[in-house]
């Protein structure tokens, strides 16, 4: 086996210096270390993590805490973080929830007592209640995507999904349409609260009972909570989806009611994800910048690693965009008909 012993003699230094580079304790200069660096890679030397861990105090390990990686949303969170990582010379130690807030708890609980540098948590499903368990940790935790009432004393870096909602609710009501309904996951209350007020900017009222829960977030989930709204108020000209894969049911559901998108039904999602491009009419959505929060979420993270101060606790919010597609149109003459 390659021993540091083995790359500070190719190199031409010492072992020390050698240590130097691998551990970031003490600045070497550019030369040298590239000079080791080349060594490093000429005799495959790979670092023996534990004693480095023990010599440093640093396991050089970041964990993440994601709700599922079946989602492409966080599937994008947590590639990025893990490019994030590896560019900086971190590992990432990955967990989901699942939704399940005692596997959340208990992953939480495990996790304090693990040897990690930092933890990201991004998505707070399920974990709201279980974060007093990291109030004594000595770790730094950064907070990312989070929707729900944002806790007090730890940062937070998220997106302004009140304003992502409040973007798609504008979009349809430049185009004209009054009488909307809602497709939302029970978590996306802020989103649905933007767009209403978007609506009642112009002084209209989108009613509770347009507002249609999914049973779970899932494209069935949105099937039938469209089917009930196209079902109970026919004379809706335009449906908003609190996420995509609901907006590309919904566009299953006008589909098997003999409605066209956007002829006669138009269909804007929040979200970005590939689920809206398995539709038939690419959909205008409201795009979040998961790459760039996911970025910002590691650099504060490192940063407290490497200086002694935390992160200042409270939010980073960042503000969505929205992409118009073919999905949202003016309200066509069948709806005068119906």
């Amino acid at each position: 086996m390659v021993t540091m012993q083995d790359v500070a003699e190719r190199a031409g230094v010492t072992k020390q210096t050698v240590s130097n580079v691998v551990t970031g304790r003490v600045a070497v200069r550019p030369a040298t270390e590239a000079r080791v660096r080349a060594a490093i890679a000429e005799l495959g030397y790979v670092p023996n993590l534990v004693a480095r861990s023990l010599a440093t105090g640093s396991t050089r390990t970041v964990g993440l805490f994601v709700p599922t990686v079946s989602a492409p949303f966080y599937a994008d969170v947590v590639e990025e973080v893990e490019d994030a990582l590896e560019e900086r010379g971190y590992h990432l130690l990955l967990c989901t929830t699942r939704l399940d807030g005692e596997r959340a708890r208990r992953h939480l609980a495990g996790l304090t007592s693990r040897s990690v540098d930092a933890l990201l948590i991004a998505g707070d499903q399920g974990l709201t209640g279980h974060l007093p368990l990291l109030a004594d940790v000595r770790f730094p935790v950064v907070l990312c995507a989070w929707e729900a009432p944002l806790p007090e004393g730890f940062p937070v870096v998220t997106v302004d999904y009140e304003h992502g909602g409040h973007l798609a609710g504008r979009h349809l009501r430049e185009l004209g349409h009054e009488r909307v309904a809602v497709l939302a996951s029970p978590a996306h209350t802020v989103r649905v609260e933007g767009f209403r007020r978007a609506f009642r900017e112009d002084g209209i009222t989108v009613p509770d009972g347009a507002v249609h829960l999914a049973a779970a977030p899932t494209f069935r989930g949105g099937l039938d909570a469209a089917l009930t709204a196209l079902r109970t108020d026919p004379s809706v000209t335009a449906l908003f989806a609190t996420h995509d894969v609901l907006a590309a049911a919904a566009m299953e559901a006008a589909r098997a009611l003999d409605r066209s998108v956007p002829e006669d039904l138009s269909v804007v999602a929040h979200d970005d994800t590939p689920e809206g491009l398995l539709s038939r009419s690419a959909l205008t959505g409201v795009v979040l910048p998961k790459r760039e929060m996911s970025r910002q979420a590691v650099d504060l993270a490192l940063q407290a690693i490497t200086t002694p101060l935390r992160p200042t606790p409270g939010p980073r919010l960042l503000l969505p965009r929205l992409t118009p597609g073919t999905s949202t149109a003016r309200p066509g003459p069948r709806h005068g008909e119906r």
